[in-house]
Formats: C-alpha cells, structure tokens, sequence
C-alpha cells in the first residue's frame, strides 16, 4: 500500500504550516459544522454511525455509539469533554492537531457537541502543553468572534460555551473519569465504573468524553461522506490513524497512515527502515502502555481485530522501534519506572506489584537474579494487570508480560544461575 496523496489526507500533516482560521475556511472548514446544523442531530450522527468511527485514544469504542448513549440520557444539561491529556510517551499526534490544525479540532468539538446536545465544554490540556494551551485560548476567542462558537451558533439556535482547562501533568488524568475528578477540583483518581461518564459524567452530568484525534476525524466525515470515509483502511477499521514514529529508525516523526497497513511497511515506507548496518530487535507498539512484539510480527496490519488477535494494543498510535544495540530488559525498565513514578498509590497491586517488578529488574540487569526471579516476576506481572484498580496498572504490565513471552531467553541470560561458571559450581 502506497503513502497517501495530500488529497486524500482527514488531516493536514505540514510540520512547519499553522493553518489559521481564514485558511481552515478558504480549504472547506466549517462548512462540515454548517452541514450538521442544518441536517439536525440525527442525520449527523448516522453519518458518523456509518463511517465506523471510533476512538482513537485507546479503547477503541464506536464513537457514534458512545453519542447515542448521551442522547439516550434525560438529563438535559450535558457535557463534552475533549481529552487533549497526552501523556502517553512517544506520543505527539495531538499536539500535532493543536498546535497545527486546532480549527479542525474545534469544528469536531461543535459538531460533536450538537450532535449530542450539549451546551458546555472543556478542552483537557495537559500542563506540559504551554504552546498548543496558548494556540487553543486564541482559536477559540476568534471562532467566537466569528460566530462559529458561543451563542447562536452561524444563526443556528444552538450555542456551545467552551473552556480550556489545564491539568496538572498527571498521567492519570489521560482516564477519563480521574480527568472528571481534576476539573472538579478533587485528586486525580480514577473512579469505579459503573457509572459511566455518559451516564453521570462532570459534577454528575452525562458528559462526552473523546479523543483530541477522534474529534478531529469528525468534519471530514460530515464534509465528505461515511462512503468516502470508509474509501481508506479496512471494513473492520475504516479511516487513518496517526502514527507517532520514533527509536531507531531512518525518518522519526508524525505520519497518517490508512488502516490496513502491516507495522512493517508503516517502519519502512514512512520510518525509511532501521539506521544504517542496524537490525530491527524489538518494536514497542502503543506507547510506554503497549506491546513489545519481534520482527516477525511486524506483519500484523493496523486493524484493530488483526491486532487484537495477536495481542497487540494499537493504544495512542505510537511505534518504538528498538535496533540490536539495545537491551530488552533496560528498555521494559524505563517503562515501568514511569508508570511506578505516575501511579496513585491507591490500590496495592498496582503500588506494589511495580515497585517488586522494579526490584527484580535492578538484580536482573546487575546480574544477580537467579532464575527464579523470572518466574517471580511473571506472577507480579500477572497480579499488577488483573488486580490493579484502573487502567494504569493494567496496562503498565504489557511490556513486561510481552518482553517476558518473547525475549524470555534475555532475562535468562541475566540470571547468574543461568551462566556455564555457576551451573558447574552446582553440579561439582
């Protein structure tokens, strides 16, 4: 599958071109958003419905049908929340979309919204975000101005208040209802579901919460049609996705790649291959939260059935790729030592099961485990992930469970017991 043509773009991908209000106008923008207006609610949502949009932040839920739980709710007072906490590392996509394209943002934010019918909003922005902050302030006091935010929107009856928020740069608050919990003004934390936020969301409200990236997917797919939506990736995974690409590879940087490529030609095509006189080890898909896969199943296509079926987490979208000059276990540590300094320290397998993990590696990487701290280590990995409390720690023991599955032979050789010296000491 060849790079997509710029024609075919949902997004316009230019590292070094802002595009502005006038700009996001002159090339098609807000007509999406007066389209909606003008078709109502339900006719929008079908579009959506049958473009087979989902979300893009991680889970993968059917956006439409996440929509229709809200409208299904009784509550007139309804929320819409943009997630624009991207704290997953080696993610940059939605910085990207905010500092570059954030009319885009803002027209699916709307759209969204009326489709839903909610009134107020929030754009979550992490604090490591001053630039995109600053960009999304000035966006959003010019779409007032011209009346495609704010009251009586294009003359339409349906107004929409919309405020930037600022978290506090907790990786937490990427959770949905720990993001809830920061705008209210309590801790971070992550809350028990059932309820879920469609069905009392902020201060008890039902609230829409989506993705920086799903957001942005929505005027095109109202511009252009479910049909030609569904033109690029597959039928289980329609659309594109936003690959952050990064490690050891020729070209790192942000690509938008159509569903149904394999992970291989994602490294090639767009990446240009591993550097120089360098082999491809190990590739981290999904972020520090994600996978780590070999080369042999670098064939996998991005599509999340595909993926799910050989265990792979799509997740933000973002690729790691690690040459043979790096060490597994070094790199599984890094990981787990940002998901040890991010967690709350609410539940214990998650506080103390990374803290064991933690200890374990140290040994392992100063070659003073024995083999049966491998073993050890897989039932911390297996506690963290089945008992922890939200998704921080569930997800913080994929790369230590895929590393484990397929680099086994790494940790082992880490173990003393494991070397020619000791085992003849052992049997003499």
């Amino acid at each position: 599958m060849n790079k997509m043509l710029d024609d075919d773009q949902i997004f316009n991908i230019s590292p070094g071109r802002h595009v502005d209000l006038d700009h996001h106008c002159q090339n098609g923008g807000y007509s999406a958003l007066a389209k909606a207006l003008a078709q109502g609610p339900e006719t929008s949502l079908k579009e959506i419905l049958d473009a087979g949009l989902r979300g893009r932040g991680g889970a993968a839920f059917p956006t439409a049908e996440k929509i229709k739980m809200l409208r299904a709710n009784t509550e007139k007072l309804r929320y819409i929340i943009c997630n624009a906490d991207e704290g997953e590392p080696g993610t940059f996509k939605d910085r990207f979309i905010m500092t570059h394209i954030p009319f885009q943002l803002l027209e699916g934010i709307t759209i969204a919204a009326f489709m839903a019918g909610a009134s107020e909003g929030y754009i979550y922005v992490r604090h490591e975000y001053p630039e995109a902050q600053k960009i999304l302030h000035e966006s959003i006091e010019e779409a007032e101005r011209r009346g495609f935010l704010g009251d009586n929107i294009l003359g339409s009856g349906f107004s929409l208040s919309l405020k930037l928020f600022s978290g506090a740069g907790s990786y937490l608050c990427g959770e949905e209802t720990a993001l809830i919990s920061s705008i209210e003004g309590k801790k971070g934390r992550p809350r028990l579901k059932p309820p879920y936020p469609t069905q009392a969301g902020l201060w008890q409200k039902p609230t829409l919460i989506n993705n920086v990236e799903t957001l942005a997917n929505i005027p095109k797919i109202i511009e252009k049609s479910a049909s030609w939506y569904r033109s690029f990736g597959t039928p289980d995974s329609p659309g594109t996705k936003l690959i952050s690409l990064s490690g050891d590879v020729q070209n790192r940087g942000l690509f938008e790649v159509p569903f149904g490529m394999t992970f291989a030609q994602i490294i090639n095509e767009y990446g240009g291959g591993a550097k120089t006189g360098k082999a491809i080890k190990a590739v981290n898909i999904g972020g520090a939260s994600g996978v780590l896969i070999p080369p042999e199943m670098l064939f996998t296509p991005l599509e999340y059935l595909a993926c799910a079926k050989t265990g792979i987490t799509i997740g933000s979208g973002a690729i790691f790729v690690l040459d043979d000059t790096r060490s597994i276990l070094s790199n599984v540590q890094n990981r787990l030592r940002f998901f040890l300094h991010e967690s709350c320290g609410k539940c214990t397998p998650c506080r103390e099961g990374l803290r064991q993990a933690n200890l374990i590696l140290d040994r392992l990487l100063a070659g003073e485990a024995v083999r049966q701290d491998v073993s050890t280590l897989e039932r911390y990995t297996r506690a963290i992930q089945e008992a922890s409390f939200c998704g921080l720690g569930q997800a913080a023991g994929n790369s230590l469970r895929s590393s484990l599955a397929y680099y086994r032979d790494e940790y082992l050789a880490s173990c003393r017991d494991n070397k020619p010296s000791f085992i003849e000491e052992e049997t003499a």
